[in-house]
Formats: C-alpha cells, sequence, structure tokens
C-alpha cells in the first residue's frame, strides 16, 4: 500500500480529441470575429457612402414638398410654385377665394381706425365662346416666345413637342426637369394642348430658358361638350346593341367596334391629338417650314435627364455606322428593374448603396400597368398581342438588390461591359366584353398576352461612364412610345400611309402607328434604343386609372434620386456609344385591334387631320 501512494500518477496519452474542440472553438471565433469585422466595414462603408452622396437613406422616402424643393435649385422654384387665379393669401396669412373688395383698417394719428374699400377683380374662367376665339388666335398667331433672346430656330435644331391635358403638377415638374438639361436654350418647346387653362398657360409663357410655343388642339371635348367630337346627345351609348341602335337611330348606329362597342370620346380624344400635332408641328407651321432636324415626342408626366439632348445628338450622329436601318430614336424604354452600382473613386473598390427603391410608375411601368391590368379592357375580347410589355409591378433598385426575385444569376461584380438579360413571359388576361368593371374603364393598350421584361444592370461604374450601351430592334408600341423622337422624312412615310393610321380600330395612337409599320410602311420602323432611360413616367393617374393621390410625390421624389445616383457615380454624360445585340425576341404578329375606334366619323376628321395646309 505504502508503494502504491508513492507511485506518480502519469497521464494517458492524448486522443487528439480535446485538441479538434480546442481548434474548432478557435476556427468558429475566428470565423465570428471575421464576419463581425466584414460587418462593421460595411456598414461603416454604407455609412460614409451615404453622407458622401446625400442620396440614400431616409432621405429617399422623404418625398414631401420642402423635400422635392431641395433637390431642384433655387432660381427654378417658381415653376413649382402654384400662382392660381382662384386663390389668395390674405394680410392674416389665411387663403381664401378672391372677393369683389377687400377691407383694410387704416390708424389715423389719433388712434381711430378707418375703413378703406379697395376692389379687386374677380377671376372668370372663360366660358366655351372664348376659349374657342383664344385657341383660334393663339394657332393663327402661331408666336415663338422667347426668340429675341435665343435666335431663330436653326434647321437641325431638336423641337421636343409635349402633349398637354390637364395635370399641372406634372406639368411642372417636366418643366424643371428640361431646365436642368445641357443645351435645352437650343430647342423649341412645343406644348400642343386638348384643354385650355390659364394657370396652364402662365406656366408655359413663364418659361425663360428655351423658345416656347404654344398650339391648340382645336376639336377637344372641351370645346365641343354636346357635339362630335364631343359627347352628341344623340350618340349610341357604349354598351347598346346593333339592333337596339338600328331601332333608335342613333349616330353611326350601323358601325360599332370590332367587339360591339360604340365610341367614347374621352378615349378618342389621345390618337386625334397625337395625329394633329404631329402633322401640324411637321407640315403647318412656318417656324418649321424647312426643320430636317429630330422630333421629339414627351408628355405631360414625363422627366428627363439633364443628359438626354446630349445622348439624342450622340444617337443621331451614330446612327449611319450603328444602323443605318433605323428611322427612330428612343429615350425612354419601359423597364422593371435598375441596379446601380454606385462607386467609391478614392479606394477604387465596388461599394454598395443598399437602399431599395420601389415604385409602380418611375419607369413608365404605371402607365402600363395600371392601364392594362389594373383596369379590365372594356373592348377587346380576344386579342392578343406578344410584344405587349405590362408587368404587374415595377421596381427600381438602387444599390446591393439582391433580394431581387427577378434577377438571374449572381452578382457579376467583375463585369466589364453592361449586360441585360430579359426574362420575358406570358401572362395570357381574358377580357369580357360585358364587363363594366371600373366605370367602363378602357385599357390603354388593350390586353392579351403581355411579356414582361426584367433588366438586370451589372456595371463598373468606372467604365461605364466611358461609354453608353445602346440596342436596335423593331419599334415597338409598348416598349418605345415614351421619349421617341423621328425627322420629317420618316413622317412622310407615317403620313402617306394615314388611312392605315386612321381606320385601323384602336383608340390607341401608339398601337395604330405600329399597325402603320407593319402593314403599310416599305420601311418599317427600326429603333435605337439606349438601354439606360432618359426619359422617366411619372405620372401616376391618367385617363384609365386614378389612384388616391393623384399629386403624388413619391415617383417624383424616388426619380430624383436615381438620377442623382447616376450623375453622382459618372452614368450620365457618356463619352461614346456601343452597340449591343438584343436578345433574341418574339416577331410580333399581327392581330386585331382593342377596339373603340368603328365610328365613321373618327375615321374621317383623323385624315381630314393629316391633311397639309401650308
Amino acid at each position: 500500500m505504502s508503494k502504491m501512494r508513492g507511485r506518480i500518477l502519469i497521464p494517458l496519452p492524448n486522443t487528439g480529441a480535446m485538441g479538434r474542440k480546442r481548434n474548432n472553438f478557435y476556427m468558429r471565433s475566428v470565423f465570428l470575429l471575421a464576419l463581425c469585422i466584414f460587418g462593421l466595414l460595411q456598414y461603416h462603408n454604407f455609412n460614409y457612402l451615404d453622407s458622401r452622396d446625400n442620396v440614400l437613406g431616409d432621405a429617399v422616402t422623404n418625398d414631401s414638398d420642402d423635400a422635392i424643393l431641395a433637390m431642384v435649385p433655387a432660381t427654378l422654384h417658381k415653376y413649382l410654385t402654384p400662382h392660381s387665379r382662384n386663390h389668395t393669401t390674405s394680410a392674416a396669412g389665411g387663403g381664401g377665394v378672391l372677393s369683389a373688395a377687400a377691407l383694410l383698417l387704416n390708424t389715423s394719428s389719433s388712434g381711430a381706425a378707418t375703413a378703406t374699400t379697395i376692389s379687386f377683380d374677380v377671376y372668370h374662367p372663360p366660358n366655351i365662346t372664348e376659349i374657342k376665339r383664344q385657341i383660334v388666335r393663339y394657332n393663327d398667331m402661331q408666336m415663338v416666345l422667347n426668340e429675341d433672346v435665343f435666335g431663330p430656330l436653326q434647321n437641325d435644331s431638336v423641337i421636343i413637342v409635349v402633349q398637354v391635358h390637364t395635370r399641372i403638377t406634372y406639368l411642372r415638374h417636366l418643366i424643371v426637369s428640361l431646365a436642368q438639361a445641357r443645351d435645352i436654350s437650343k430647342v423649341l418647346l412645343v406644348f400642343s394642348h386638348d384643354y385650355y387653362d390659364d394657370d396652364i398657360n402662365d406656366l408655359v409663357q413663364q418659361i425663360d430658358f428655351c423658345k416656347t410655343m404654344q398650339i391648340f388642339y382645336p376639336y377637344s371635348i372641351q370645346t365641343h361638350p354636346n357635339e362630335y367630337p364631343g359627347v352628341d346627345p344623340n350618340d349610341c351609348p357604349r354598351n347598346i346593341k346593333k339592333e337596339q341602335a338600328l331601332i333608335t337611330n342613333c349616330n353611326n348606329a350601323m358601325y360599332p367596334d370590332l367587339y360591339g362597342h360604340y365610341r367614347e370620346a374621352k378615349f378618342t380624344q389621345t390618337k386625334h391629338h397625337w395625329i394633329w400635332k404631329a402633322n401640324r408641328v411637321f407640315n403647318e407651321l412656318e417656324v418649321t417650314r424647312y426643320h430636317t432636324g429630330l422630333v421629339l415626342f414627351l408628355e405631360e408626366d414625363h422627366y428627363v435627364a439633364e443628359d438626354f439632348l446630349y445622348l439624342l445628338a450622340m444617337m443621331q450622329q451614330r446612327t449611319k455606322d450603328l444602323c443605318p436601318q433605323c428611322n427612330v430614336l428612343s429615350l425612354g424604354t419601359y423597364l422593371k428593374t435598375f441596379n446601380y452600382y454606385t462607386y467609391h473613386s478614392k479606394t477604387n473598390k465596388k461599394s454598395y448603396a443598399s437602399s431599395l427603391i420601389s415604385t409602380n410608375s418611375l419607369l413608365g411601368y404605371n402607365r402600363n400597368n395600371n392601364n392594362r391590368n389594373s383596369v379590365s379592357s372594356s373592348y377587346s375580347s380576344s386579342s392578343s398581342a406578344s410584344d405587349s410589355a405590362s408587368p404587374k409591378s415595377s421596381k427600381v433598385y438602387v444599390g446591393d438588390t439582391t433580394s431581387d426575385s427577378n434577377r438571374r444569376g449572381s452578382n457579376l461584380i467583375n463585369t466589364v461591359t453592361a449586360t441585360a438579360t430579359a426574362a420575358t413571359s406570358s401572362d395570357t388576361t381574358s377580357n369580357n366584353n360585358n364587363n363594366n368593371n371600373n366605370n367602363n374603364e378602357q385599357s390603354s393598350h388593350g390586353s392579351g398576352k403581355n411579356g414582361a421584361q426584367t433588366w438586370n444592370y451589372h456595371v463598373l461604374p468606372s467604365l461605364y461612364s466611358v461609354y453608353q450601351k445602346v440596342e436596335v430592334m423593331p419599334w415597338v408600341s409598348s416598349k418605345h412610345n415614351m421619349g421617341f423622337a423621328f425627322n420629317r422624312t420618316t413622317w412622310s412615310n407615317i403620313r402617306k400611309c394615314a388611312r392605315h393610321f386612321c381606320t385601323y380600330d384602336d383608340y390607341n395612337w401608339d398601337w395604330s402607328l405600329q399597325h402603320v409599320s407593319q402593314q403599310c410602311l416599305r420601311r418599317k420602323l427600326h429603333a435605337m434604343i439606349v438601354k439606360g432611360p432618359r426619359v422617366f413616367h411619372i405620372g401616376e393617374c391618367g385617363v384609365h386609372h386614378k389612384n388616391k393621390n393623384c399629386e403624388s410625390n413619391q415617383v417624383i421624389s424616388k426619380v430624383q434620386h436615381v438620377l442623382r445616383i447616376a450623375r453622382n457615380s459618372h452614368q450620365l454624360f457618356p463619352r461614346s456609344l456601343t452597340l449591343t445585340v438584343p436578345s433574341l425576341m418574339k416577331k410580333s404578329k399581327l392581330r386585331k385591334g382593342n377596339g373603340g375606334w368603328g365610328d365613321l366619323r373618327d375615321h374621317e376628321l383623323c385624315l381630314n387631320m393629316t391633311l397639309a395646309t401650308r
């Protein structure tokens, strides 16, 4: 026993289990530590970028009037400040309708108050007779404002034609964006109105950054409220059956549209207005008699980037070598997804601007989505268009977009060129002619087989600033009808096909124009499209769809921030253009129109408006 007490216990040999546990513990600790450091670096990098660019974070979602104004140079605030003729601000700070007289209290030296009555003129909106007289006067005068400041129109200068209805808030922001564009002083800016409004006229006549002109569509619903082309009391109701229409002998009873419906004036007016303004600019105005340059078509709810004219000129210059067959240039493409990677020039590393911008109308999708999907088509019951792009939602991503469910593949961080992948899907929409939901509103471009596009930009911004990608494809009405331009030669060919345009049973001007291209033009419309749009759609409401807040600043704010990011990451004003080959597209098949254009009176009026009167 004593021997046993004196023995020294020798530990058993180490099997390695404890060592492996220790090693695993150390490795996990190192991994977690590295992960934390990486997270802190990313957080620091994002915060640095946020403070450097001042375009992300909470400001992105700030769509207040003050935030909108803060993004606009102070000299342009005058275009965003309403000056209604019907309201004024009193001395006490309140607002109200102008009264016939105002009572002012004057205090004499003795302290007594004496009343002084000052008379004001009460604003009375012009009646229809006066409006017609003013329209004739404006159209006859053909006055070009600011010509004494900026000189006469050059034959190769750009003419911008804006189709205006009543949405003055959006028009204000379009004017602000135009004012900030490079070389805007060289253009002639023509506003084509189908509604006479003194507030809109005052806004347009306030423009001082370029030559301007106003033309007025003379056959509007406003000026013809109780007669064609407005609503004649004897017009056939939209949904009346042809047999009943013949019994009642209502107007145009013999000629309903393809789907058995009769005309609605509020929908036919847009197509009439478009063909009238195009003919007016090319064939009737004296100032454009010898003009051979481009005419760019915009609408009141568009918003332009500051380099849109610069890029348009570059595209025009490169047409001969990049696309000799192109006769249309398009600056606004209906895209679904943008991934902008901002670039830290000091460290020459990729930085992620991890702010997500989601909207239904930033890139024009509200027009297509709301008009085609949210509103049931009231005309077409079986029409299908394989070339229609009408996605169900629209998202614009600024920065890291790893949550984008539509992306294909991983982020190509080291990509040298800008690549785009188009994910097309076919959604078959069934339209019921007898479905009168949404107050019998019409789909603006029909419905049917719609292909949704998703565009993903994986761009190394330091290289992106060197060139800009463009692509070439046949002109598609649903994709290239925003911010497109053509010259007099193209227009002359279109006008020769006026009968195809004016008799095609579709109340949409753009679908009618595509019908002209497919069925009449010997040289079909072929477009050069810039992949990074320079024309954005900011309108949330239109003829076919009404949101709860039709004057929301949300989309306008998002456009401002997207363009600011593009500016700060040097994605504007490219030094050259590079043509890319688009993915294979389905050939557009011939189809029936969307209806709404069966009235022979519309055919005749349209044809008469394509005659040159100069």
